[in-house]
């Protein structure tokens, strides 16, 4: 079996199994990809081939990357390889006893409220595209989507009267988020006159749609975000996700319980919010200072 045929069939079962989004999908295929290449210019082995020594090998060429990235190629190689081995391609599992390399787990970066409203208030709304503009962001900061949720959002998504949007993230998953007055105000304002000049006419059941009618792409977002940030005075690095941060951190700052955080991210567990404990303790702090009488 060929290289491509074997992760086309790889692939194909996650998918069934997990039922993981194509971006998820392609990561696994570029790691696995990278690593058979490596594989058969040092070694001249295919994947099915590889032994410990070969994957340790491997691991050590890649340890100039972060630590996060190889501990994701080494999750794609672990992955990969049990699949081979559950299906009779191989008779041992080589990454049996490799450990990940130890992450240190930094705060998420984040935006002050008033750098946020900075960045909400940049996009001219005055234009059609503008206006746009500013309906995603409003939306990204109230309901914590990520980049690949929010411009994939359909019509039939958003519930305008019920103040809610319905979306499916990693894993299939579906979670209901309210929206909030402000988006919900902007959306509506949005849809009713931007978006309607965006398609000229054309049709198309994503609600965010760019000039030439068609869905935005994550990498058009992204540059968007970064250029209303250059334009908002924000010189710290920013991306989609940073929002996303800031709408988490700024909710456990105005007393949010964590378990509800989880929920409104779509994280199925809730170590992976934890990385945000630090905002409820630094909260609680600064109340104990504020109210204990010898605060």
């Amino acid at each position: 079996m060929s290289r491509i045929d074997l992760l086309d069939e790889f692939c194909d079962t996650l998918w069934l199994e997990d039922g993981l989004s194509r971006n998820t999908l392609d990561s696994y295929r570029s790691d696995l990809k990278q690593f058979s290449i490596w594989l058969d210019k040092e070694y001249g082995k295919n994947l099915i081939e590889a032994d410990h020594a070969m994957l340790l090998a491997f691991l050590a060429h890649q340890s100039e990357k972060k630590a996060s990235t190889t501990s994701r190629e080494l999750s794609s190689l672990k992955r990969f390889f049990q699949f081979a081995l559950a299906g009779g391609k191989i008779s041992r599992d080589p990454t049996l006893d490799i450990e990940p390399p130890k992450l240190s787990r930094g705060l998420p970066k984040s935006l002050s409220e008033a750098d946020v409203e900075s960045l909400l208030d940049a996009p001219d709304i005055n234009d059609s595209i503008g206006l746009r503009d500013r309906a995603m962001l409003e939306v990204l900061y109230a309901s914590g989507l990520r980049v690949s949720e929010l411009v994939n959002l359909k019509i039939r998504q958003i519930s305008l009267d019920m103040g809610v949007v319905r979306v499916t993230g990693k894993g299939e998953k579906e979670r209901l988020v309210p929206l909030g007055e402000e988006a919900l105000d902007w959306v509506g304002r949005y849809m009713k006159s931007s978006r309607i000049a965006l398609l000229a006419g054309r049709t198309s059941d994503h609600i965010f749609v760019t000039s030439r009618g068609s869905a935005m792409s994550r990498q058009a977002f992204w540059y968007l975000i970064r250029r209303h940030a250059s334009r908002a005075g924000i010189e710290k690095p920013i991306s989609p996700h940073t929002l996303r941060h800031a709408f988490a951190t700024h909710l456990l700052n105005h007393g949010a319980d964590l378990r509800v955080v989880q929920i409104l991210l779509g994280h199925s567990d809730i170590s992976t919010t934890q990385i945000y404990t630090h905002v409820a303790r630094e909260r609680l702090k600064s109340l104990h200072a504020k109210h204990h009488p010898r605060g």
